[in-house]
């Protein structure tokens, strides 16, 4: 009887964006543009993530000059700088003022379900019947955190890196941070740098230098077409979309941050973490192999670049490519947490997308969500702003516009193309 009352007073709208990031607003100025009505619903506020997820110094790993969404784009005199947190969470929400998108904040979505041939969409505060659901509420949801963190002494605190905000806030001792990518690295540099004594755990892991031959390394990957290669044009897509995320950091000076520079700075470097026993924690032996994979790909990406330098004739300088990663020998495979006086593990071992409220049968047994360049399994449902949807570009915030445009251009068809009568939005 309850769920009967709740359809009776839902409101009708013809499409909801689930999400108030970049991803959805992108979407919502494609289908205004398109006469779709729509409501945004927003669980937080308009960048929640970057508000209430991010660490304080936190900067975007792409230029300035690359932040851009449908009818919008960087406006100030620094192109070639970083934003950072708060920068981006302005850069945002003026985007969705100035498109005046029809965001709804503070509406957490708990189901969305088949209702005869739409969808109900309900919310913390209202629910909506509608004929198109797009998902834009990102893949970084939950943080990923392997089982071992159960056997972690008592005395030990630990945290994944979606909590982190600052060194000061971290109990006394060393910190093991378990994860060698993007937000690894930063956070592993910017503790040592405080102070502590950091030890990394380091994976699999995609080594790219910040400036090459003159150029930022975005600045090449965009010129020669990489960034925007499609999902239907690589031989492995779902090794693509579970890459991790590459080893850069934006900063004043330029610079780039990997494995060698951050042992300069006393960072000791492990193998993936392995096991925990008591109060030891054992590293895989692995680690000169898979840093050794890491420079391959590296020289082959620059490689790559080199050879488009030369077919297009661009004015670019010699450099020479970035020496090989360097380990210390014999390689750290067990540490006493108690002796090596470790006080924290920070966890920056991945996300994963949170579906835990689509009652709707899409979502394979990982947890992925079942889709085709954004096209997800069921009708007159989408996706927007996950890894590689339809380009390599997708989960930038400069990747959207082009998937927005699309995945707008495939709902409003599919909305005019259906038998439905026609809906009407309800103030």
């Amino acid at each position: 009887m309850r769920q009967q009352t709740r359809f009776r007073q839902s409101r009708r709208v013809t499409a909801v964006i689930i999400g108030g990031g970049q991803a959805g607003l992108a979407t919502s100025y494609y289908l205004a543009q398109k006469g779709i009505d729509h409501i945004v619903l927003e669980r937080g506020m308009v960048a929640n993530s970057w508000h209430r997820e991010r660490w304080d110094s936190l900067r975007l790993l792409t230029p300035n000059w690359q932040c851009r969404l449908p009818g919008y784009s960087y406006r100030g005199d620094n192109p070639d700088g970083f934003m950072c947190r708060t920068e981006v969470i302005d850069f945002i929400q003026g985007y969705a003022n100035n498109c005046v998108a029809p965001v709804l904040t503070g509406q957490r979505v708990i189901s969305v379900r088949q209702e005869g041939t739409g969808y109900l969409v309900e919310s913390t505060r209202g629910s909506w019947r509608c004929q198109a659901v797009v998902i834009a509420s990102g893949a970084c949801n939950l943080p990923v955190i392997p089982r071992l963190r159960e056997a972690l002494p008592d005395y030990i605190h630990n945290l994944p890196a979606q909590q982190y905000r600052t060194p000061g806030r971290l109990p006394d001792g060393g910190v093991l941070v378990v994860g060698a990518s993007a937000s690894g690295l930063q956070l592993a540099d910017e503790i040592q740098q405080s102070g502590r004594q950091v030890v990394l755990a380091v994976g699999e892991h995609v080594r790219m230098p910040r400036i090459y031959r003159g150029r930022d390394i975005q600045a090449w990957m965009h010129a020669t077409g990489l960034l925007d290669e499609r999902w239907n044009e690589v031989e492995d897509l779902r090794r693509a979309r579970r890459l991790p995320s590459s080893q850069l950091v934006g900063s004043r000076d330029h610079h780039t941050l990997d494995l060698n520079s951050l042992a300069t700075r006393g960072v000791r470097i492990a193998g993936r973490l392995a096991g925990i026993q008591g109060k030891k924690a054992q590293f895989s032996g692995s680690l000169a192999n898979v840093t050794k994979l890491a420079d391959l790909k590296l020289n082959r990406l620059l490689d790559g670049i080199d050879a488009w330098i030369v077919k297009s004739g661009a004015n670019a300088p010699e450099q020479p490519k970035p020496a090989p990663t360097l380990l210390s020998s014999p390689p750290l495979l067990e540490l006493d947490l108690a002796v090596g006086g470790i006080g924290t593990v920070l966890w920056a071992t991945g996300y994963r997308p949170d579906y835990s409220w689509l009652k709707v049968p899409v979502v394979d047994s990982k947890g992925n969500l079942r889709h085709d360049g954004g096209k997800v399994d069921a009708p007159g449902i989408y996706a927007m702003g996950l890894p590689f949807m339809r380009r390599r570009k997708s989960s930038f915030l400069f990747g959207v516009d082009d998937d927005a445009r699309d995945i707008s251009a495939d709902l409003a068809a599919y909305v005019r193309s259906s038998h439905h009568s026609r809906w009407i939005s309800v103030a």
